[in-house]
């Protein structure tokens, strides 16, 4: 019954946002830059959170600990995003980010980010999601894995073509929400059945709530993940598309930055909701409480045992919101980048209704790519999704520099961004390849696929750092009118005066309270804490 109500609810949603919703660029692909921080936090949230992110999670904690949640204590970064960065977004007036790149560098630099962008999400982000999500929805619903996927992407497809932007985010609002109310209540259920909180610490292992395993570790040693998490969410959340564009969409710089701390408050969240339940589930398995026939099994095990009958539904709710959110913050992506970055570019003469059917298309394309792929994920699911979590870690370091030195150093030019984006995108697409084959490999070839993926982050972008560097002291400075407003160097005055303006004290406030909250998780989970 709750699910049926769900989708009653997100249709309605969905009508009432393709209604209100026109026929311009500026509204199809940014909801007509009119959207308030609630919305803009919150969709930043659902946007982020994807089926395979819940179930995943939940897995890798109950297998090997709470390691990998440094890659979900990105609050931090996001606070980044709306006090570093969303100025020069905003002021720049850019539906992309690779056109912000454009402004800020040159067109070649904005059509490579555009190309590896849309490659990543189709093959990485929109298969893995919809993989996933038939997977969840076949175990909570009972439906055929083929019916599951077909119509959940079919739904989703449909409102992102015809609401573009704004039905994305309001229905990403509301998913939003459904979403923690329903992981909440499982891990509170979870927390109850295993004796509580001081229980649940006091019957794992301490490596296992050890977020800083020693520096001798193989797989994670605390140096390297420590560093290497914050380069992949520097990218991740301060220059994707798919993130960023919802701070595109703010109607002012105040609710763009007031919506980043609104969802760096609610990224608080995933870090306990999903990761906490993963070793609940270990701690009830060690105690012969519950089966667990592998460790990706533990979130819709913890479902399946725990949860009354009647409050399935919300997490079914909450699993299916978290499928249909992710994926159509890509789906729109995609469209918005193929539209403005690639078919502008080549038809710069196209009018607005022109460009807003060039995105429903792209959209749909999208959609049918992303049922394609199905098949293939069936067949390669284990072997891909092992790596994700290591592929942006290869992709994500020339990306993150590119945009980092850009704002912090006039010097950088947009021949030190590109040869930095060409040859890192090559360096990390080749480690994708061999690691795929390394069991082929041998020498040189075979130690360069297999050295620890947290030190190939770090080496790759201080790497792009010093290439850029280089390559940009010995070419020309870029001119004085082409970074104007696109530095801090070079920020007049009264855009300064503007940036000040649009926040207050209370802004700042919540800003270190999401900090000390954030800090203070990193020691209580470390040998320092509770792991000691």
């Amino acid at each position: 019954m709750f699910v049926g109500i769900y989708f009653a609810v997100i249709a309605g949603i969905s009508i009432w946002s393709i209604r209100r919703s026109k026929e311009s660029p500026s509204d199809y692909f940014l909801a007509n830059r009119n959207l308030g921080w609630f919305v803009i936090g919150a969709s930043i949230l659902a946007s982020n959170i994807g089926s395979e992110h819940v179930v995943g999670l939940a897995g890798t904690a109950a297998k090997s600990g709470l390691t990998m949640g440094h890659y979900e204590l990105h609050s931090w970064i996001i606070l980044v995003l709306g006090w570093v960065f969303v100025p020069f977004y905003m002021r720049s007036n850019v539906y992309t980010m690779p056109e912000f790149l454009e402004r800020r560098y040159n067109s070649q630099s904005r059509f490579l980010l555009s190309i590896i962008q849309l490659l990543s999400y189709i093959i990485a982000k929109v298969s893995v999601t919809i993989y996933a999500g038939a997977l969840v929805v076949t175990s909570f619903l009972g439906v055929d894995f083929w019916t599951g996927a077909i119509v959940l992407v079919i739904i989703t497809g449909i409102y992102t073509v015809l609401g573009g932007l704004h039905a994305v985010m309001y229905t990403e609002t509301l998913q939003a929400m459904v979403l923690i109310a329903g992981s909440l209540t499982l891990m509170i259920i979870g927390l109850d059945k295993v004796g509580g909180w001081n229980q649940l610490m006091a019957t794992v292992p301490k490596s296992h709530i050890n977020m800083f395993p020693p520096l001798s570790d193989p797989d994670f040693p605390w140096a390297e993940i420590l560093f290497a998490s914050q380069i992949v969410g520097l990218w991740y959340w301060c220059t994707d598309q798919h993130i960023v564009q919802r701070c595109l969409a703010a109607r002012d710089e105040r609710q763009a930055r007031r919506g980043t701390i609104f969802a760096a408050f609610l990224k608080l969240f995933p870090f306990f909701i999903f990761m906490i339940p993963g070793i609940i589930a270990y701690s009830l398995a060690e105690q012969g409480k519950i089966q667990l026939p592998n460790s990706d099994q533990a979130f819709p095990t913890l479902v399946k045992e725990l949860m009354p009958v009647g409050l399935r539904g919300l997490l079914a709710g909450g699993l299916l919101a978290a499928l249909m959110s992710s994926l159509a913050a890509v789906y729109n992506a995609c469209s918005t980048l193929f539209t403005m970055d690639i078919y502008k570019k080549f038809h710069p003469e196209a009018s607005n209704k022109r460009l807003v059917n060039v995105g429903r298309i792209t959209t749909a394309v999208a959609v049918i790519l992303g049922m394609i792929w199905i098949p293939i994920m069936k067949g390669i699911s284990g072997v891909l999704y092992q790596y994700l979590q290591s592929v942006q870690s290869y992709l994500a370091p020339p990306i993150a520099a590119v945009f980092l030195l850009g704002v912090f150093s006039k010097r950088i030019n947009g021949k030190g961004a590109f040869s930095a984006l060409v040859i890192g995108f090559v360096i990390g697409l080749l480690r994708i390849i061999l690691e795929l084959n390394r069991d082929h490999l041998s020498g040189f070839l075979y130690e360069f696929a297999t050295v620890n993926f947290l030190y190939f982050c770090i080496m790759l972008f201080v790497f792009s750092i010093v290439l850029m560097v280089i390559v940009s002291f010995f070419s020309e400075k870029p001119s004085e009118q082409q970074l104007n407003g696109l530095t801090f160097a070079t920020t007049v005055a009264a855009d300064k005066a503007a940036s000040r303006a649009s926040w207050n004290k209370w802004d700042v406030i919540l800003s270190v309270i999401v900090l000390l909250f954030v800090i203070t998780a990193f020691l209580y989970f470390s040998p320092f804490g509770i792991a000691k």
